[in-house]
């Protein structure tokens, strides 16, 4: 059923589409550019960034693994920092959220937010207050509460109430868990690389569009799709990662909402997304899909996309500061205000421009 989520989300569009709009923009689409765009897509992409992500929490597990067998303050530094690289490498991958990343749970697995109700963080303070071996092996957390198994909990774990027991106990359990964490996020990465890398899987599917293409009948619908992963990730940024905690100037505001927030990763996290939409496009070259008149469109979004993540790297990573200090929120007005814009230049005015219909919401059906 998952593999027709695409075929979906396409179909709604054209049914969203009058006749003349559809008659008015298809030309504008440069069809000759599309097998280019798509291949560039997952070759120059895709498959990079899962492999990275793979590499980087490989690194989590080994300083982890270090960390637990012999504790010492520059093991956790170690563990930490391999910790914040796995972050910003899946940041700037997690846009991709179709395919093989929501089969099997993997996206929920990898990275479990929001979590409004603080589901997982019970679970996680429970399993740690009443320690349970079976987390503490890849193969058997992997079968616990998704919630447990991903960055949420490994940064808590690192970072939380009680982490200073990670440097009074060799192989003691705290460490042990954390370790079975960045083991299972490498078995993901590894995963998420395996089914990419595969010629006559997913990246065929994407390569070849066709009648009988179980994601793609044609390539209007692949571009439908590539786009739609712009626009929803541009949503995402927006509404789960900064409204989550800061919704703007008179609005109360939740800090200890916001992803990452104990490790200090939060805007590192959004910069990553922001600057994940922009590899997709550039790494693609989206731009040839639109006719030379119409490529300044490509080149706005570009602009604003390069604005957002300068921003975002320099609001003050305490997350308590930058919605307490008027120079700091400022920089999330503007960051509320740009992610807003690009949503738009994306949905309306480059989708529109490809003749997929301005106005149209990928995320919610607009």
């Amino acid at each position: 059923m998952i593999k027709f989520l695409f075929r979906s989300i396409a179909a709604l569009f054209a049914l969203s589409l009058p006749v003349t709009a559809q008659e008015t923009s298809i030309p504008t689409l440069q069809a000759d550019a599309i097998p280019s765009v798509l291949e560039k897509a997952v070759d120059r992409f895709i498959r990079p960034g899962y492999r990275d992500f793979r590499d980087r929490a490989g690194d989590f597990e080994e300083a982890m693994q270090v960390l637990c067998t012999a504790p010492s303050q520059e093991r956790l530094d170690a563990a930490r920092g391999a910790f914040g690289k796995s972050v910003e490498a899946w940041s700037k991958i997690e846009i991709v959220r179709v395919g093989p990343a929501i089969e099997a749970n993997r996206f929920e697995r990898i990275l479990f937010y929001p979590d409004r109700k603080g589901t997982g963080l019970k679970q996680v303070q429970a399993v740690l207050a009443k320690p349970d071996e079976r987390a503490t092996r890849v193969e058997t957390l992997r079968e616990k509460s998704v919630a447990m198994q991903g960055l949420g909990a490994a940064e808590f774990v690192l970072y939380g109430t009680g982490s200073e027991l990670l440097l009074q106990e060799a192989n003691g359990f705290r460490c042990r868990y954390g370790a079975a964490i960045a083991g299972n996020l490498a078995h993901l990465g590894s995963e998420l690389a395996q089914e990419w890398d595969e010629p006559t899987g997913i990246q065929n599917a994407w390569k070849h569009p066709g009648a009988d293409n179980p994601y793609f009948r044609d390539d209007r619908e692949a571009v439908t799709t590539l786009l739609g992963i712009l626009v929803h990730g541009a949503e995402a940024v927006r509404d789960q990662r900064i409204e989550t905690f800061y919704k703007g100037e008179d609005a109360r505001t939740s800090p200890r909402q916001a992803i990452f927030w104990r490790s200090g990763l939060t805007f590192a996290s959004i910069r990553g997304n922001f600057e994940g939409i922009s590899a997709l496009i550039d790494q693609s070259d989206m731009d040839k899909l639109l006719d030379p008149d119409s490529r300044s469109i490509v080149n706005s979004i570009d602009f604003v996309l390069k604005s957002l993540s300068r921003a975002a790297g320099a609001v003050d990573a305490d997350v308590e500061v930058s919605v307490t200090s008027p120079e700091q929120r400022s920089k999330l007005d503007f960051l509320l205000l740009n992610s807003k814009d690009l949503i738009l230049r994306l949905n309306d005015d480059f989708g529109g421009a490809l003749g997929l219909g301005a106005g149209f919401s990928f995320s919610d059906g607009d």
